[in-house]
């Protein structure tokens, strides 16, 4: 009985031990957030060779309309390349939106140890980093959908190129389409790198209000 009784204190003992000087809510909500800044890393790494894709599929649209109709053969031939260009610039945006929603189901984790701060200022600020990260999400999934929207035309634009009946009166209906798409993909990008920034303040403000020892980048 006495060596049961022993290890029965001892467990109460580890316990009450783990309870006592486990990690705080605020050093767990940091943990979240570095582990959500890492989900985002495939994000980032997303961001170059897109822009290079980008300046490509420009640089063969150019071509195209330097040739103009009457090289038909040479104009399908960049067409299809720009079609597959087009592909490749789907499948890394693909991968950014998988980054983004992978790090969303992270950042919920913070709701719960926002609940556990008994202090006050530090748990405005804490809600105040959560509102905007929520903002920054829905921000992207606009920004997600009005991208792949732009693809599309661009695909139709690309598969019209390709027919020889193609009239100038449809190509720049077209091209207008593209063009407003485009700037509305400009416009939700410039929102959601704002959001970027805002949650980056409120994050190290937080870090700073909780006293966490974190070194800036």
């Amino acid at each position: 009985m006495l060596k049961k009784q022993s290890v029965f204190i001892l467990l109460i003992c580890t316990v009450l031990l783990t309870g006592c000087f486990g990690p705080s809510p605020e050093e767990n909500i940091y943990q979240i957030l570095e582990d959500v800044a890492s989900q985002e890393d495939t994000f980032k790494q997303q961001q170059k060779p897109l822009l290079e894709l980008e300046k490509k599929e420009s640089e063969l649209y150019n071509k195209i309309m330097d040739l103009g109709m009457s090289e038909f053969d040479q104009v399908v031939s960049l067409s299809k390349e720009a079609l597959t260009v087009i592909e490749d610039r789907e499948k890394k945006l693909q991968k950014e939106h998988e980054s983004i929603v992978a790090s969303k189901e992270k950042f919920e984790e913070i709701t719960t140890e926002i609940e556990n701060i008994t202090d006050e200022p530090i748990q405005e600020a804490a809600n105040q980093l959560k509102t905007t990260m929520e903002d920054r999400y829905k921000s992207y999934e606009t920004l997600f959908e009005n991208y792949e929207t732009s693809l599309s035309l661009d695909k139709e634009l690309y598969t019209m190129l390709q027919k020889k009946d193609l009239t100038i009166e449809e190509f720049e209906t077209h091209l207008t389409k593209i063009n407003a798409a485009y700037k509305t993909v400009i416009e939700q990008n410039e929102e959601f790198n704002k959001l970027t920034e805002q949650y980056n303040k409120q994050k190290m403000d937080f870090y700073k209000k909780a006293e966490l020892n974190v070194e800036t980048k």
